[in-house]
């Protein structure tokens, strides 16, 4: 069966906005759609105006969480202010949705589901997202169709999960994995940072994973679009 491959993208910001952009028209050249992790803001900036126009063309917008500068009340202490919601009771995670919703609101940005920053989302997060009529969540190692009950069991490949190698590594683990899930069917997941973009080999890699994927009869898909077929 041929495999869908998902190219997301999360941590965009005014300073990154190019290079975002450069690796949007990469991915339209290969017929890729890309999945943005947009993180819920009241301002309605260049950043904010940019993933409008990606949804609009038919791009997939995942909420990535609220505000990753406030460390949430209750959270592992090792995963830091970056995994927001890996560690909230249900309440808490309640009211930080709550907030992103309105923010979103505010923008006119419209979400096709949930991605947690690091990808690590709690029970309590989950039990919330399906109480604020959230369809799917991307987790670290499946996407979960919140309303059905499926579960599609694919491991996100990205730079984060190979820190601890070199970069020359690093890439090559990245391809390798791509090909990998490619030829096993199903879902090829793929991440960037938008931090990573300005390291050229980095952002070649991910280039690389995506043609190597496409090789293998994987067709680009999004998040989004997952929630209107039936599971690989």
């Amino acid at each position: 069966m041929d495999a869908r491959l998902l190219v997301s993208l999360s941590g965009v910001t005014t300073r990154t906005l190019h290079r975002c952009a450069h690796l949007a028209a990469e991915l339209e050249r290969r017929r890729v759609p890309l999945s943005i992790l947009h993180v819920a803001r009241t301002e309605d900036g260049p950043v904010t105006a940019w993933v409008r126009t990606r949804a609009e063309a038919g791009d997939s917008v995942l909420l990535n969480g609220y505000d990753h500068r406030v460390t949430p009340t209750h959270r592992a202490v090792q995963l830091g202010r970056k995994a927001e919601f890996a560690a909230l009771p249900a309440h808490e995670a309640r009211l930080r949705l709550i907030a992103a919703k309105a923010a979103l609101d505010a923008t006119g940005v419209t979400v096709d589901g949930f991605a947690p920053p690091r990808w690590l989302a709690s029970p309590g997060t989950v039990q919330a997202l399906r109480e604020h009529g959230f369809a799917l969540c991307a987790d670290q190692n499946a996407v979960r169709d919140l309303v059905t009950g499926e579960v599609r069991r694919a491991r996100v490949q990205d730079f984060a999960s190979q820190s601890h190698r070199t970069e020359t590594v690093r890439c090559f683990a990245l391809v390798l994995a791509s090909a990998r899930a490619a030829r096993r069917g199903g879902l090829v997941r793929l991440g960037i940072d938008a931090a990573d973009l300005s390291r050229p080999g980095l952002r070649q890699a991910l280039l690389d994973a995506v043609d190597v994927a496409l090789e293998n009869r994987a067709f680009g898909s999004t998040y989004g679009s997952l929630r209107h077929t039936a599971p690989a």
